[in-house]
């Protein structure tokens, strides 16, 4: 893909004319759903667009597929984590139930979170999650995860600055 003196939006027009087809065909195997292959495709090329720069691409299906096979990761992970709190939500009486609205804004949360404690280190996740899932107390934690009660207390904060933090921003 040329790209010196050629624009970055017609970088991208050229790439989409040649490889949206054959993009959209390999996400319709690997998902098997049509509609959602189209939607991901989309995505990846929009992943493309955003890019300031585009480097000279010498194989633009490797670009694609790497950039797609991202966003069919994300989808899996956040039907796993929506589907965990349907069957959690089902659990409860009706009456608990949030509406629709509010259940799709719980989703996002929940899928901003689990990214958020995928970017923590190993320890400092467990920790929290211990806390926070598991109910234990800190000096349990720190047994559990062979370290001082002060560097659990340091894993707790750290955690939370980074989920609060990042949930803001």
């Amino acid at each position: 893909m040329p790209a010196a003196g050629v624009s970055h939006t017609a970088q991208v027009e050229l790439l989409y004319a040649i490889h949206h087809g054959w993009l959209q065909g390999w996400l319709r195997r690997r998902l098997g759903d049509p509609c959602l292959a189209a939607d991901l495709s989309h995505d990846t090329f929009v992943r493309v667009l955003a890019k300031e720069v585009l480097p000279d691409i010498r194989e633009p299906r490797a670009l694609l597929t790497t950039i797609a096979n991202g966003l069919v990761i994300n989808l899996h992970r956040r039907q796993r984590i929506e589907q965990a709190y349907l069957d959690e939500l089902a659990r409860q009486p009706e009456q608990a139930a949030p509406s629709p609205e509010a259940r799709a804004l719980i989703v996002e949360a929940l899928v901003e979170l689990d990214r958020l404690l995928g970017t923590l280190p190993g320890k400092v996740r467990e920790a929290f999650l211990l806390s926070q899932l598991d109910g234990l107390r800190q000096s349990e934690i720190a047994v559990r995860l062979g370290v001082s009660l002060r560097t659990v207390k340091r894993y707790l904060v750290q955690a939370f600055e980074h989920c609060c933090f990042g949930m803001t921003a």
